[in-house]
């Protein structure tokens, strides 16, 4: 079998999305699944890969999307099956990344647009495409304001997560590097590690990072009293690319270990796992995707 099957997730973002994506799917002769719970997505991306369809489209946010990917890697099915993109949960960090905006530009792109192979990242056994960030909590993200996550991205996530935590401890953490290069090991206090595979971490919040380059962003935020993040002009100078709070490098495989006995949280692409020890690796040129004019196979 040959052909294009939406996943579509219609409790994403605004959820009034769902005539919108019906009716476009239907003049372009796409088949549509919807899921009805948590996980739906990876059994139906899984089915529809093990069914044959060429394209497996994503419709809703970041966790629909990484929830796609994961049926597709469990069909064994990558190297056969691209991946399209339909934005339409909240952020959608991962489709801008890509060059596509909102719908219409989603079914151009279905339609016209470029293929390009780009690396995956791997967390113990699960995939992620766009960011793992360890020591972030769940809950930051509905209590983060949309203009906040405008102007310092993911970075809003940490800095709300530490106003509402008065008794928040520092992660007490190594970064182990497996290649030759040193560069990414370090060990200390932070608040939290952020790893791109997709996203690069900056203040000014959606920068693509290279996506074909075979290694990961690294961004460790050292620890840093919670009063002098109280103000958000403290918080973009403290944050800056320049900052002595910021340690970045760039690593194809690593292994945090938190030194407490507790686990640490780690999202990957917004779905939370818990361990204390977590080796991350890149899968380079594993995922084809359907790309706008708006991706930069070199963003460096």
């Amino acid at each position: 079998m040959s052909g294009t099957v939406l996943i579509y997730n219609p409790r994403s973002g605004s959820g009034d999305h769902g005539d919108a994506v019906r009716e476009r799917a239907a003049a372009h002769e796409y088949d549509i699944e919807e899921t009805e719970a948590a996980g739906d997505a990876v059994s139906l991306a899984e089915a529809a890969a093990e069914t044959g369809y060429e394209t497996i489209v994503a419709a809703g946010g970041d966790g629909t999307i990484n929830e796609v990917i994961r049926g597709i890697d469990q069909a064994d099915a990558l190297d056969s099956v691209t991946l399209g993109v339909l934005p339409l949960g909240t952020g959608n960090n991962f489709a801008q990344q890509l060059g596509i905006t909102d719908i219409d530009t989603a079914f151009d792109v279905l339609t016209d647009g470029e293929r390009r192979r780009i690396d995956l990242g791997q967390a113990s056994d699960r995939p992620f495409v766009n960011s793992c960030v360890a020591g972030l909590t769940a809950e930051s993200s509905s209590e983060t304001s949309p203009a906040m996550k405008d102007r310092l991205g993911v970075l809003a996530y940490v800095i709300t997560g530490l106003r509402s935590m008065s008794d928040f401890d520092s992660l007490r953490l190594t970064i182990d590097p497996a290649d030759d290069d040193q560069s990414a090991a370090w060990a200390g206090e932070a608040i939290c590690v952020l790893i791109g595979n997709g996203r690069r971490f900056t203040t000014t919040g959606g920068e693509q990072a290279d996506m074909e380059d075979g290694l990961l962003d690294i961004v460790v935020i050292k620890d840093v009293s919670t009063l002098d993040l109280m103000s958000d002009r403290i918080t973009e100078r403290l944050l800056g690319s320049d900052s002595e709070h910021i340690i970045r490098s760039k690593a194809s495989s690593l292994t945090i270990t938190n030194h407490d006995p507790s686990t640490v949280s780690f999202s990957l692409d917004g779905e939370i796992i818990s361990h204390r020890e977590l080796t991350i690796d890149v899968r380079p040129d594993t995922l084809s995707v359907a790309v706008g004019d708006g991706y930069d196979p070199d963003p460096e």
